[in-house]
C-alpha cells in the first residue's frame, strides 16, 4: 500500500496524477491531508505508525516552504517520496523544490519535478515492484506502452 498525503486540499488536482496512475497498477493507496504546519501531532502520528498499517512507501506533496516531506521522512523508516507542488503563494515553486530537495544527511527524501506527482506514483510502484512481481509485471507493461506511443508517433511524422 501507498501513503499518499498532501498539505491542503488545494494539492490535491497534482496528487491526484500519483493517485491515478497507482490505481492503474492495481495499488492499494490511502490519501489523506496531514499539515506539517497547521497539524503537527496529526503529522507525528501518520509518519511513526504508517508502516504499522502496511504502508510501504509515502508519496508527500506540498507547496510553499514545504516542509511536510522532509518531517515525515525524520520519523518514518519508509521511503519518501517528495512532491513540490507550486500553489498559490509559492515564489514559482521554487521554495517547494528547494525545502524538499535540500534534506540533510541521514534524511532523505526522494524528489520528483515540481508538479510532478505521476512520476512519485510511477516510483512508489517501482519501489514495489521490486519485491512484488505482480506489480513489477504492470510497470515492465506500462513502459512497453510508453516505448509503443514514441514509435507510433514518431512513425506518423517521419518523412
Amino acid at each position: 500500500m501507498v501513503g499518499i498525503i498532501m498539505g491542503s486540499d488545494s494539492d490535491l488536482p497534482i496528487m491526484q496524477e500519483a493517485i491515478d496512475i497507482l490505481e492503474s497498477f492495481d495499488i492499494k493507496i490511502e490519501v489523506d491531508i496531514v499539515s506539517a504546519h497547521r497539524t503537527p501531532e496529526k503529522l507525528v502520528d501518520y509518519s511513526k505508525n504508517a508502516h504499522k498499517r502496511g504502508i510501504k512507501v509515502i508519496i508527500a506533496g506540498a507547496g510553499g516552504a514545504a516542509h511536510l516531506p522532509g518531517m515525515v521522512a525524520s520519523m518514518s523508516p519508509l521511503p519518501i517520496i517528495g512532491v513540490p507542488v507550486k500553489s498559490r503563494n509559492s515564489i514559482d515553486g521554487w521554495d517547494s523544490v528547494l525545502s524538499i530537495l535540500q534534506m540533510p544527511g541521514g534524511v532523505p527524501v526522494a524528489t520528483v519535478a515540481l508538479d510532478g506527482a505521476k512520476n512519485a506514483g510511477i516510483l512508489a510502484a517501482q519501489i514495489i515492484g521490486a519485491s512484488d512481481e505482480l506489480v513489477l509485471n504492470k510497470i515492465i507493461a506500462y513502459k512497453e506502452e510508453l516505448k509503443l506511443k514514441v514509435e507510433q508517433a514518431s512513425a506518423r511524422v517521419r518523412k
